[in-house]
């Protein structure tokens, strides 16, 4: 992988510059808030995977995230934080990260974390811009008013795209709507798809589950119900 880690603290840095070569990643390291989005910017199709920092000097973290995401909505994105308030974490998911992780932290879980996160994004790299519904395009989840492809990494609502889904955001839906109506627990969703388990960490799959909605509510009614004190399931028999 070639990652961007954007870091003001050096030590984490070079910490983390030797794991990085023992994976055989390249790394590039910036220190500065407004640094490191100029480099995301200034060559957006290098970086397979962004780490980014939320205490950042001359631009929040937070700031350069949802800068990120206005140009690459599938970049896979993990914040890297001292911050362990659910409600800094919470908003860090909703500006479009897929991961978090809380300082201090493990380099190995680190290490861990991003390859899941690449594992599950992998696909999102032939993703181009959105294409009308071709009849004859082949479906992996089809019902009466709704279609998803994982190759093409396309999801449309009664013929609408969906679009901007972020790599966690499309597999989330797609775990959801490969079995309508089935409700997966946040738990079962945890674990399906990040790929390892948050131990109770519920605040991400319903971080997520929020800006999957807003996604949807843009081009038809909602198809992601939730199941009171269970989880979440796809429906979209409400559909006229």
């Amino acid at each position: 992988m070639n990652i961007l880690m954007i870091e003001d603290n050096e030590s984490v840095s070079e910490m983390m510059q030797m794991f990085f070569l023992n994976e055989g990643w390249e790394a590039t390291f910036k220190y500065d808030g407004k640094e490191g989005l100029e480099a995301f910017l200034a060559e957006p199709g290098k970086w397979d995977m962004v780490t980014l920092d939320l205490n950042l000097p001359s631009m929040d973290g937070m700031l350069v995230g949802r800068e990120i995401r206005k140009v690459s909505s599938t970049v896979p994105i993990i914040m890297l934080t001292a911050r362990d308030s659910e409600s800094d974490q919470v908003i860090g998911l909703e500006m479009g990260a897929d991961d978090y992780v809380t300082k201090p932290f493990s380099p190995l879980t680190l290490i861990a974390r991003m390859k899941a996160l690449h594992r599950r994004s992998e696909l999102a790299e032939t993703t181009g811009a959105t294409h009308p519904v071709n009849d004859d395009q082949t479906f992996d989840v089809q019902t009466a008013h709704f279609r998803m492809n994982t190759k093409t990494r396309e999801a449309y609502l009664a013929g609408k795209p969906i679009d901007g889904l972020t790599p966690k955001e499309f597999d989330l839906l797609y775990t959801l709507a490969k079995k309508p109506r089935q409700v997966f627990s946040r738990e079962q969703l945890l674990e399906l798809v990040w790929d390892y388990q948050y131990f109770g960490d519920e605040r991400t799959v319903d971080a997520h589950i929020k800006k999957l909605r807003q996604k949807i509510e843009k081009v038809g009614p909602q198809i992601i119900q939730t199941v009171w004190g269970i989880g979440y399931k796809f429906d979209d028999s409400g559909v006229a």
